[in-house]
Order: structure tokens, then sequence, then C-alpha cells
């Protein structure tokens, strides 16, 4: 009894009516602020650090179809969020899609990692603004602050060669415009995204005049494909690696309780931006690769690098800066989603109440900003940029592949017809299945979890037997692939077999479950590829996490206070029909 109420207790659900926008946040932030914020997110350390390492060393000209690659993977999980931007227009990102989806131990996970993920990405962001800042100016940062604190590590470490004082400070500074509220933040955001567009054009338009289109074409002195030197899987490689450049996306749901008309804004945002920064990212790394071979494109600052070599001093000048402006606005735009992840979890009273405290001046979740911006601030000091890097992706693989069950799950439910005045037969099934009769006697939608959970399972364990090469070993483990394959395509056509509900929305993701199934694929697969340190550093996150949800969480969610106030009152109304029934009764 006591495992089946905390069971209950872990997996009840948000109830967020339909249409509420009440929030002690302003809103005041229109499609257009949404949208820079969104494509400032991305176009940052992404296209400026990371471009060059991946020509470099894994994918080359390839690239370009790298960032078409992830940019399509990117869009299926942005599908899955536009509509839940449409469904439930608060703060939190997928924090709050898993709490009104698959219930709140999940969503605390879930809004867990987030929180993580926009610590390490601003740190990671900060720490690459110092660096490409300390190149420009010849390494005299560095030296000058290792000349008097001395080196933090003298062999491999977590941590960074020197404590990064420059780094630390930035975020600080971002932190102070992001306190003084949404919007004044998002004009800083929009003015130096429009500056940093600026440059990409830049970039594109004179870096094509150079173009060299033999780069491209043709086979090197080794026999090798100029456009594949790394082969195919150097471009899917490529491609895993580019995935993390459109993290920011997922950004844009946390400005939904901000957003002038989110049910709007946040999907028309969504689109606009990754369409965008996709462009971009292509043309950028087009321009790029055809300007110079790729085996001489230098590994951080490839763009200024490659102008200089061909003498466009300008241009290269040009380039430096718009690299700096674009990882402010990728710092900007982390630490704006940050202070209100943690907002929407404290406020729903899974983490302490003081971080959901808002300044009745500027709006904004002020302890929360003040606390994880100075826990950020501390690990950009102080820990190595590709440690930070390593430990981003899990929790951005691990929200994207939740929202997108999310989404079938939500959508094979049964919804209230208000008109009708009765449910759909939205979780039916449209047909009995032989030997599965107790399917039949289930609450309708209930049978969708089954179906998820074999299909999640399968899709992880599949995942690993290709990753880990087991299908080209024994007979056994072959077989064993190919069961959990067949499981996976079974539980999509037993989810097939359901109504999907008729619940009216701005935005609706296509042709699911397809779309939403194919991102939790790509999504697992990727997942399964990442280090086990990646996977140790999940374990202990989670640890403190689970600490902090089952000490404190637990007891204190608005969910659990408005249980304990219903049976409150059903218990006193069923003591006073009682006291009444036994007056009446009584002689």
């Amino acid at each position: 009894m006591r495992f089946s109420a905390l069971r209950e207790r872990v997996f009840r659900l948000k109830h967020l009516p339909a249409g509420e926008l009440s929030t002690p946040l302003r809103r005041c932030l229109s499609t257009f602020d949404i949208t820079l914020l969104g494509v400032g997110h991305m176009i940052g350390a992404g296209i400026y650090v990371l471009t060059g390492s991946v020509v470099r060393n894994t994918a080359g000209p390839s690239i370009v179809l790298s960032f078409l690659l992830a940019g399509f993977a990117s869009l299926l999980s942005a599908l899955c969020y536009a509509e839940f931007g449409a469904r439930f227009p608060k703060a939190g990102s997928a924090y709050t899609y898993a709490y009104v989806g698959v219930g709140e131990l999940w969503a605390f996970v879930i809004g867990w990692n987030i929180v993580l993920e926009h610590m390490l990405g601003a740190a990671a962001v900060a720490r690459s603004w110092s660096g490409y800042l300390d190149s420009l100016l010849g390494n005299v940062i560095s030296n000058s602050t290792i000349a008097r604190t001395g080196h933090l590590h003298e062999a491999s470490s977590f941590f960074g060669d020197y404590p990064d004082l420059l780094a630390f400070l930035l975020i600080v500074l971002v932190a102070f415009f992001v306190a003084l509220g949404s919007k004044v933040s998002t004009n800083f955001n929009s003015f130096l995204t429009i500056l940093n567009i600026g440059v990409v054009v830049i970039v594109v338009f004179y870096g094509i005049t150079f173009a060299d289109f033999s780069l491209w074409s043709g086979v090197d002195n080794q026999g090798n494909s100029k456009f594949f030197p790394y082969g195919v899987s150097g471009m899917f490689a490529g491609a895993a690696s580019c995935f993390f450049a459109y993290i920011g996306f997922d950004g844009l749901a946390t400005a939904g309780e901000e957003a002038k008309e989110p049910a709007k804004s946040i999907p028309i945002a969504t689109f606009s931006s990754m369409t965008i920064v996709t462009l971009s990212y292509v043309l950028m790394s087009a321009s790029l690769t055809l300007m110079i071979p790729y085996n001489m494109v230098h590994p951080t600052a490839a763009f200024s690098d490659a102008f200089t070599m061909r003498g466009a001093e300008f241009a290269s000048y040009a380039v430096s800066l718009g690299a700096l402006f674009g990882m402010t606005t990728s710092l900007v735009g982390g630490m704006f989603a940050l202070p209100r992840c943690v907002f929407a979890m404290a406020d729903d009273g899974l983490l302490f109440s003081s971080l959901a405290s808002v300044n009745s001046k500027t709006q904004v979740p002020i302890q929360a900003l003040l606390v994880f911006g100075f826990l950020t601030a501390i690990i950009a000091l102080l820990f190595d940029i590709t440690t930070l890097v390593e430990f981003l992706s899990i929790g951005t693989l691990l929200a994207y592949s939740i929202v997108s069950a999310c989404v079938i799950i939500l959508r094979y439910q049964p919804a209230y017809n208000v008109d009708e005045g009765q449910f759909d037969n939205g979780g039916k099934l449209r047909f009995s299945i032989p030997f599965c009769k107790f399917l039949d006697q289930l609450q309708p939608g209930h049978s969708i979890y089954y179906g998820m959970s074999v299909m999640i399972t399968s899709m992880f364990l599949s995942g690993l037997g290709f990753s880990s090469g087991y299908f080209s070993g024994s007979y056994l483990c072959q077989a064993f692939l190919l069961v959990n394959v067949i499981l996976v395509i079974l539980s999509f056509l037993f989810i097939c077999a359901h109504y999907p509900n008729n619940t009216p929305l701005d935005f609706k993701v296509p042709l699911v479950p397809l779309i939403p199934a194919l991102s939790l694929l790509i999504n697992t697969l990727m997942m399964v590829h990442l280090a086990w340190i990646t996977w140790i550093r999940l374990a202990v996150w989670m640890g403190v996490g689970f600490a902090i949800y089952f000490g404190y969480g637990i007891h204190h969610s608005k969910e659990e206070i408005q249980d304990s106030e219903r049976f409150s009152k059903s218990s006193t109304y069923e003591s006073v029909v009682s006291g009444v029934v036994a007056g009446a009764t009584s002689p």
C-alpha cells in the first residue's frame, strides 16, 4: 500500500487549466523579441567555435550536410516543443511539458537537468568568449593571469589551466542585464543579434567571392573525396557534434510566460529562428570550406583566420567582432532561461520556495538568478571548457526525448468536448487485439503508457546493440537486436491502433505518432553514443537532485498540497453527512 501511494505521488500530473495565462512575470515580449532570443542563443559559440574543429577533424566540407542533418533532427524536436508551447504557455520549457504529460518525478528529472544544461552552457560560452578575446590580444590575459595565480593543475584535470576571471566577470555582467527585466535583456540581445546577423551576411557574401569550387570536387592525393575526406561516417559524426549547436531553441519555451500571445508566438518564433539559424550555419560553413582547404582551417578561430589567409584583414576583424557578439547573445539566452527554469520548479514547490520570489519592479525571479548565476560564474571561473561541453549533451537529449514522448501520450488521451458534454474517443482502441482482452478493460489512454514503455526500452536496447557492434557478433546477439527492432515496430503500430483526441490547438505536430517517434529514435541513438563519463555525471547530479526532491519537493509540491486540501474537504463533507444521517436515525 505504501509503494502504491508513493507511486501515485511521484507520477501525479500537474493540473493546468486550458487557457490559464495568469503569471507573476511580465507579459511584454513580442514574436520578434522571442525569435531574436532564439537566434541569439543558437548563433554563438556553435558557429564560431564548433565549426572549425568539426571541419578540420571530423567532416571536412561535408559539414554542410552535417548541419542540414543536425537541423533536421532538431526540427523534429522543435515541432514537439512548438505544440507544447501552444498547449501550455507557461514558463519552464520541457519541465512543465513533462509535468502535465508524464508526471511529477519525470518533470523533476527533466527540470533538474535543464537547470544544469543552462549553467554549463553559459559557463562554456563565457570561457569561449574569454579565450577568443585572449587569442585576439596575443594571449595577454592568460599569460598575465598565470603569472599572478599560477596553474590550477599540472596534469589532465577537469579544471582549466588558469582561473578565468574574465569569464567570471562576464557572467556577472550579463546576469546584471538579465536582472533589469525581460524587456531590457531581450532588447540588449536583439541589438547584438542583429549585429551578428550582419556579420553572417558579410562572411557569406564576401567569403563567396573567394570561392574555389575545386576544393569540393574530385579526389585528393590520397584518393579520398575532397567533399567527404573522412567518409560518409565522418559526415554523420559531424552531424552528432553539430546537433548541439541547436540546443538554444528549447530556451524559447521558457519565454512562454512572458510572451504577449504565447500560443502563437512560441511556434512562430521556433520555426523562424530554426530556419534563420540553419541557413546561417549551412551558408557560413559552405563559404569557409570554399575559401581554403579543410585541412588548413583553424580549429578555434576558423573564419577570421581564413579571411586573414586570403588577405582580407577588414573581414577578419569584422568576423572577430561578430564572434564576440554571437557568443554574448548566446550567453544572454542561457542566462535568460536559467532563472526561469528554476522559478518554474520552485513555484511548483519542487525546489525551495525562496527561489520563486519575483522582484516587484523588474518582475524577474531575482533570487533564482542570483544563486544559480553565481554558481554558473564559479563554474566558468574554474572548469575547463572541454569538460563543460562533454557534460552538456545528455540533459539536452533527455529533455528532447521526454517532450517527444509526451506529445504522443497527450495526443492519445481522452479530451472533454464541451459542446457535446462528453469525452471523445481519444485513447480508445480502434479494434480488439487478439489475446489481449485485458486492454479493453483499461481506461482510455492508459494502454498508451504500455506501448510507449516498450517502444522506448526497445529503442534504447537497439541503440546499444548498434553502438557496441553486438549486431555483428554471435547469432544470439543478432537475434536479440532483431527482437528489439521488431518490438519497436510493433509498439509503434500498437500506438497507431488508438484513436487520437480532438483537442483544438493553434499548432499541432503533423503525422503523429510518426514524427515524435522518429525524434525519439534519433535522440535515443545519440544518447547511447555518449561517453561513459557523461553518464557518471548524470548519476551524480541526479543523486543530488533526488535528495532534494524526496527530502523537500515531494512534501511541498503544490499538487501535494492541493491533494491534501481535496482530501480534507472530502473528509469534512463525509463527516457532516455521517452526522446528519446519524442524527436523523437516532431515536
